[in-house]
């Protein structure tokens, strides 16, 4: 079986003098660089072309689908991003109504804004006595799509950034009886179906639309993904052609082969590196179970592969007190100690992403750093009050009231005022405003913002983390007479 990796290093060192694209001219010498100038090329003959694949790209894009029990599968090589967009482009039309979880990442309202969708919301619960979002139920997709039979299709994010899985295949049940498709963002599972420690992919639980970043938790370069599909209800061939819309034209055999080697590796020794893997997880996972002052977060239906480290009601001990001890402290910790350096920090808890990549070394390197820090921490004694709103739900913050669509905003041109975050309750938002990771909006345009959105708002900015979305520090743009 013919590899793109194999006939782009075939290529390479053939003799060919190439007068095409791209401009470096596979010139190595001249360049000076390790970069891999000499694979790179672009739609020449024997290399087929992704956007009218019927050679070596097609069929490595069927091996992907068989790999993913997916129907149909793209390669993608403007990330996640691109296959969110072309599933919802491709799903929907003009004002239409979709129900959408509302901690989805930020490239979801980009669709919504793209189509002027009206969105109906999904509030996931916090986990019982933490700051972390939950899952998305059946019941309320259900009822949802009961109340809104004209919606076009549910969206929701699982896994979470946080690791946090929902009952897919009962969602997928649910808006499969209202006969529209269930859009996946399985962004951060790319990694699931391979070994029972982990849960089912999209595609086995009868997600009709599933996105793959390959580049999160595979190894594969950053920017590569993968869009499946799979039934009847999703609208392949729109989808198909927002994805030549929004897809480069001049696609990167780099990044391609990249997804090929990746899926490669895992069709052949699939196995072997899973349960080596899994084991190594659950060594890291048992010796970071008793830490003191730090916790591991465990719950019921989360991915295993998130080595998610809570920090509340810990803090440091100075000479006249105990400040109270953050994720993002943890995080800046251990990058400038221990040289560890984590996928994300919020108030409350900080994130280490693994893969099938990490090392027996590495895991220890993490659980002794871990533990040294944790030696140093003590109880942080503030009063309950304060501990509850400096570290209120970091998920989405409040349910902010639907007013206007995220386009509508945009007739409002010399209605809009800027107010510091303390002072945006009860206002309605002209921009996104959110922390990134995880990027998922705490404020979206033409939402009323919540009292508790304000507070977290300010509590982000005031924990030294950068609100992006946002055209002026410390300020959010709002609709003057809102």
């Amino acid at each position: 079986m013919e590899h793109l990796y194999d006939k782009l290093k075939a290529y390479s060192i053939s003799g060919h003098y190439g007068f095409h694209m791209p401009g470096h001219k596979r010139n190595t010498s001249l360049l000076g660089t390790e970069l891999p100038y000499g694979l790179d090329i672009t739609e020449i003959d024997g290399f087929d072309d992704l956007h009218h694949a019927r050679g070596i790209i097609r069929e490595r894009q069927e091996c992907a689908a068989k790999l993913y029990h997916a129907d149909e599968s793209h390669y993608l090589v403007n990330g996640s991003t691109v296959g969110l967009l072309s599933a919802i482009l491709g799903s929907t039309r003009p004002g239409d109504r979709v129900i959408v979880a509302r901690n989805c990442h930020k490239s979801v309202y980009n669709a919504i804004f793209l189509n002027d969708l009206k969105p109906v919301y999904i509030y996931p619960d916090m986990v019982p006595g933490t700051d972390i979002c939950g899952p998305v139920s059946a019941d309320q997709v259900a009822a949802l799509t009961r109340e809104y039979p004209d919606a076009k299709a549910v969206i929701i994010t699982s896994p979470t950034y946080d690791g946090i899985v929902s009952d897919v295949a009962a969602i997928a049940e649910e808006a499969h009886k209202n006969g529209i498709p269930l859009i996946l963002d399985e962004a951060h599972g790319a990694h699931f179906g391979f070994h029972p420690y982990f849960p089912k992919n999209g595609n086995q639980l009868g997600a009709d639309l599933v996105i793959h970043s390959l580049h999160k938790t595979m190894p594969s370069l950053t920017q590569t993904a993968l869009l499946h599909m799979n039934g009847e209800l999703a609208d392949r061939d729109n989808v198909r052609r927002f994805l030549h819309m929004l897809q480069s034209s001049s696609p990167s055999y780099i990044l391609m082969a990249s997804i090929d080697q990746c899926i490669r590796l895992i069709s052949e020794k699939k196995n072997e590196l899973f349960e080596c893997y899994v084991n190594l997880l659950e060594e890291t996972r048992s010796k970071l179970g008793t830490l003191k002052h730090l916790s591991l977060f465990e719950t019921a239906d989360y991915d295993r592969g998130k080595i998610l480290i809570r920090t509340d009601g810990t803090g440091i001990e100075t000479e006249k007190e105990i400040k109270r001890y953050t994720g993002k402290f943890l995080s800046e910790q251990l990058r400038e100690k221990y040289a560890i350096q984590l996928e994300m920090a919020l108030i409350n808890y900080a994130v280490a992403m693994t893969s099938v990549c990490d090392t027996e070394s590495g895991m220890e390197r993490l659980v002794c750093a871990l533990y040294e820090i944790d030696g140093k921490l003590a109880k942080y004694k503030n009063n309950d009050a304060e501990l509850a709103k400096t570290g209120k739900n970091e998920c989405f913050h409040g349910n902010n009231i639907y007013e206007l669509s995220i386009r509508e905003i945009n007739i409002f041109t010399n209605t809009k005022i800027n107010v510091s975050y303390a002072d945006a309750e009860g206002t309605i938002a002209a921009e996104f405003a959110y922390v990134y990771p995880p990027g998922i909006p705490l404020a979206v345009p033409g939402e009323r913002i919540s009292r508790q959105t304000a507070e977290a708002l300010q509590n982000y900015a005031d924990s030294g983390f950068d609100i992006e979305g946002t055209r002026i520090k410390g300020k959010i743009e709002v609709l003057k007479n809102g």
